[in-house]
């Protein structure tokens, strides 16, 4: 069951993977083929189940990018990006990296 909480999580962290700020890639995604068209379909990402979301918060996930297995992951800093902060504050800055599964 989900609670209030992460379902607020899971919606902040929508918009933010959608609206395609705060991203960070590794040298391994910037040599990809496309990489515009590659951010495309992870803003558009919206296969959240249990085994690639089991906090249900929609922080994860995986997309294949033609020979390639990319993986996306936001994580909650606080203004300076110094440290951890709560997802659900007004002030936590979002930042989305987006690595080759090769590269974790």
């Amino acid at each position: 069951m989900q609670t209030e909480t992460v379902l607020a999580i899971a919606a902040i962290n929508d918009r933010f993977r959608k609206s395609g700020y705060g991203i960070t890639v590794t040298p391994g995604v910037l040599a990809l083929d496309n990489l515009p068209v590659l951010i495309d379909e992870i803003r558009k990402f919206n296969e959240f189940n249990e085994g690639n979301d089991p906090y249900g918060e929609h922080d994860f996930g995986v997309v294949h990018w033609y020979t390639e297995k990319v993986i996306w992951k936001i994580d909650y800093y606080d203004q300076d990006l110094k440290y951890g902060h709560d997802p659900l504050a007004l002030d936590c800055k979002r930042i989305m990296t987006i690595m080759l599964a090769s590269e974790y």
